[in-house]
């Protein structure tokens, strides 16, 4: 037991604790604020405690838990709400009210809610770490394996029957191979700041769908890889970032709100009970885990939340699902870095922030990827991270951009300019890249035909065109253009209000089908393709931009889900032989 000699905002410095570790978790004073140990020297600690420590002062008592901060994992999870230490915070509210009482202690799990188990193994059936003892329906689309924890082996001595039990009630015996018996429950726990182990880890290969045509087409990211969202204040990164929590093709979505407002986590806890998910029909809840850290708590456990969020996805990621972290936003997060490096009088960085700044954001980005987990089965889960960069004034030359976009492979780089212009998403295409466009190229090739990534590249191009033109346009004029330059910049005018520009508020057009995207694109590079062969005809340019069919292709994104493939072969059909009669009547009047 040790004593307070110093308060410095969340920053305490204690005596006496020379039985204590590095990164052991303490109680603080009379109210047990829960806080963290930073540094030992001698007997003496620097704590960053996790809550207000207003009325806190010197003798105050410290005590050591011996353990280091860690998560609870087990069922219960899935369609909860945590703080950044995992305290769950709809169960404190029926306790305590709305405001959280300071030294709560609230189990992160109910230990008094049934499960029904299915066990997996029998009585004598040999285990290693990870295999799966049984299961449990969490909820209706996520069945929760119960797997032996890291670092026990040995054989099945009693199992329990199929029924109900609670997460503390044992459900097997495993005598390990140096003949000692352990008595495994539902429930294990582990330290938030290391990564949990797999037998080995391969190269992603296969695209996360988000169903935003600007990131599945254009930028794709894949499935176990890593994102970043940078951009200026009211660009739209909160909204990317719901978008894709709310769509993403994976089993499990952690959405992590660091530091963010409180108003943009009620958004999430209002939409996400009322949004049906595509793929199962059920509420999107029921596969998502939320962890509310918003800018209003106390700015320590912000740091600690991102661990926890990914801590949370590497379990579900073990059981074999495709996981999804979505961190909002990395740039609160590191200023919570360097309050806490000011406080402890660190040597500052660049910006003030900690030297260190760096390989924290490597830490939590490596994290991310396609893993075969522990366990006698093969299984493949994969964790993709996606982290919100807020700069200041939007300068990405500043070190949390900086650092992000050394470690990630794409960058989703948002414009508020576009965003003023009511272009969502607002990712500029000019300037976001994706370096996973060669590993998922193949999957491409094999689900959607070679012609899809051609078709991608054509349409780059032509944006690429576009910007370049529109230097020419600003000292000249449009009319000055010739013909095929001004079809480039109607095309690629379709191509940003017509395939890139996505409508948030309209079910049929805020989630688009990869199978749809590859569709539309075509259908405009289609046109394309038609018009230049009718220039060279003698058709004049305008004659082709107010077609009908040009018309049916910018309404074409609002067809319903089930009837779009055919109002598309309609359209090209039209299309074609609205052409045919302009290159017929050439010619005709001279």
């Amino acid at each position: 037991m040790g004593k307070v000699i110093k308060v410095s905002g969340p920053l305490v410095i204690a005596n006496g604790l020379a039985e204590a570790n590095m990164a052991d978790v303490v109680r603080v004073g009379p109210q047990r604020l829960i806080g963290e140990i930073l540094n030992m020297t001698g007997d003496q600690a620097s704590i960053q405690v996790y809550e207000e420590t207003g009325g806190l002062g010197p003798g105050a008592e410290v005590v050591t838990t011996g353990a280091p901060l860690s998560v609870e994992l087990g069922p219960g999870l899935i369609e909860n709400i945590y703080d950044g230490i995992q305290r769950p915070l709809e169960e404190i509210v029926k306790r305590v009210g709305a405001n959280i009482t300071r030294g709560i202690e609230v189990p992160p799990l109910d230990r008094e809610k049934l499960w029904d188990f299915t066990p997996a193994v029998k009585v004598g059936d040999a285990v290693i770490g990870g295999d799966v003892l049984g299961t449990v329906p969490e909820t209706a689309v996520v069945l929760h394996k119960i797997m032996v924890p890291n670092g026990i082996s040995g054989t099945v001595e009693w199992m329990a029957d199929e029924g109900q039990y609670n997460i503390t009630q044992p459900i097997a015996r495993i005598k390990t191979d140096k003949g000692e018996v352990k008595e495994l429950t539902m429930v294990q726990k582990w330290p938030v700041r290391v990564g949990r182990p797999y037998s080995r880890k391969f190269p992603p290969m296969k695209p996360l769908q988000s169903g935003q045509r600007v990131i599945d087409t254009m930028f794709p990211i894949a499935k176990g890889g890593t994102a970043a969202v940078p951009g200026p204040f009211g660009s739209g990164k909160t909204v990317v970032q719901h978008q894709l929590a709310k769509w993403s093709d994976v089993d499990i979505v952690v959405y992590i709100g660091c530091g963010e407002r409180g108003n943009e986590m009620t958004d999430v806890l209002r939409e996400f009970p009322e949004l049906t998910d595509p793929r199962t029909g059920e509420t999107l809840m029921k596969r998502t885990v939320l962890i509310a850290n918003t800018s209003d708590m106390p700015v320590a456990a912000r740091e600690a939340s991102v661990y926890t969020g990914i801590t949370i996805a590497e379990y579900f990621r073990d059981m074999g699902y495709d996981v999804a972290v979505i961190a909002d936003s990395t740039s609160r997060w590191a200023e919570a870095l360097r309050e806490m490096s000011g406080r402890l009088e660190e040597m500052p960085g660049e910006e003030g922030y900690p030297a260190y700044l760096a390989s924290r954001l490597a830490q939590f980005y490596e994290r991310a990827g396609v893993v075969e987990c522990k366990g006698s089965d093969r299984r493949i889960g994969t964790l993709t991270a996606v982290g919100a960069v807020s700069p200041p004034g939007g300068d990405l030359s500043e070190p949390v951009a900086q650092g992000t976009m050394r470690i990630v492979k794409v960058f989703w780089a948002l414009d508020a300019s576009l965003a003023y212009r009511r272009h969502f998403p607002a990712i500029n295409w000019l300037t976001s890249y994706s370096l996973y466009l060669d590993s998922v190229g193949p999957w491409f090739d094999e689900n959607l035909g070679e012609e899809f990534m051609q078709h991608r590249s054509r349409a780059m191009h032509l944006l690429q065109e576009e910007n370049e033109l529109n230097e020419i346009v600003q000292l000249v004029g449009k009319d000055s253009l010739s013909a095929g330059d001004q079809l480039t910049l109607e095309v690629a005018r379709m191509l940003r209000e017509d395939f890139l520009q996505q409508n948030a508020f309209m079910d049929v057009d805020s989630y688009s089908d990869i199978h749809r995207q590859k569709k539309l694109l075509g259908m405009i590079l289609h046109y394309e393709n038609l018009c230049r062969d009718a220039l060279t005809q003698g058709v004049e340019a305008q004659k082709l931009f107010d077609l009908p069919a040009r018309e049916d292709i910018g309404r074409a994104k609002y067809e319903e889900a089930d009837a779009y493939a055919a109002a598309y072969d309609k359209i090209a059909a039209d299309m074609e032989q609205q052409i045919k009669d302009l290159i017929a009547k050439v010619g005709e009047f001279v």
